[in-house]
């Protein structure tokens, strides 16, 4: 679904993502890790363009070159996206932030697909109150279904259980199996919770200092590479 070669991105005189390299296979929940600072979240803003690299391949389902397309290209290619912090609009009603997806589709389409509902109920029984007036893990299930109004075939999620009670956290772990499962959606996750990653990932990939240092079925993450990689 995407193939990363030879990333390097630099901030300034900052050298973040050196060489990297990482494939995200399709229909599969791809969960990248690593300690805090090793340039997991500059690799999810390079992807959707946020970032501008200095060099390397973003090769997006075999034929379109993500660094030559422009950031507003990326919704429309069928690339969603959950930043950290989730970003969504306090001041508008959870209906209108989910509308505010559709204006990315390709297909003129204006209503927001059942689909978000089933998914995510709490959004259908909460649809005309404001965003900022739910919880955290409300808000990021708000966040998720926005990004999921496009359709979606390849979902980027940056950390999407940070500071959000477990129950809920569970939830967003049951949604993204159902979407791999029933809809054939790629995921790449970011995630600092082992747990979570052990049971709702397929694969994973380790960085440090912006290389991709370890990768492979998630039942080969073993406790020496926590240890020497991810423990603080």
């Amino acid at each position: 679904m995407l193939k990363i070669e030879k990333l390097n991105q630099f901030y300034g005189e900052s050298h973040t993502l050196w060489d990297l390299d990482l494939d995200i296979p399709k229909g599969q929940c791809t969960c990248v890790m690593g300690r805090n600072g090793v340039g997991k979240t500059t690799l999810m803003k390079c992807v959707m363009g946020e970032e501008l690299t200095a060099s390397g391949s973003l090769l997006y389902e075999g034929k379109v070159e993500l660094t030559k397309r422009r950031l507003e290209d990326r919704a429309s290619l069928g690339i969603g996206y959950v930043p950290q912090g989730r970003q969504i609009f306090p001041l508008l009603t959870v209906e209108e932030n989910l509308r505010t997806g559709l204006a990315a589709r390709g297909d003129g389409l204006k209503t927001i697909p059942e689909r978000i509902y089933e998914l995510f109920p709490v959004l259908k029984e909460m649809k005309n109150r404001r965003g900022g007036d739910l919880s955290g893990g409300q808000q990021q299930q708000l966040a998720i279904g926005r990004a999921l109004v496009i359709e979606p075939r390849l979902l980027i999620l940056d950390e999407p259980g940070e500071g959000i009670q477990p129950n809920i956290v569970a939830q967003i772990g049951e949604v993204i199996r159902r979407l791999i499962a029933e809809d054939g959606l790629t995921v790449l996750l970011v995630e600092q919770k082992l747990p979570f990653a052990r049971k709702y990932a397929d694969r994973f990939a380790i960085m440090d200092r912006g290389r991709r240092v370890a990768e492979g079925e998630i039942a080969e993450l073993s406790d020496a590479l926590i240890k020497q990689h991810l423990t603080v």
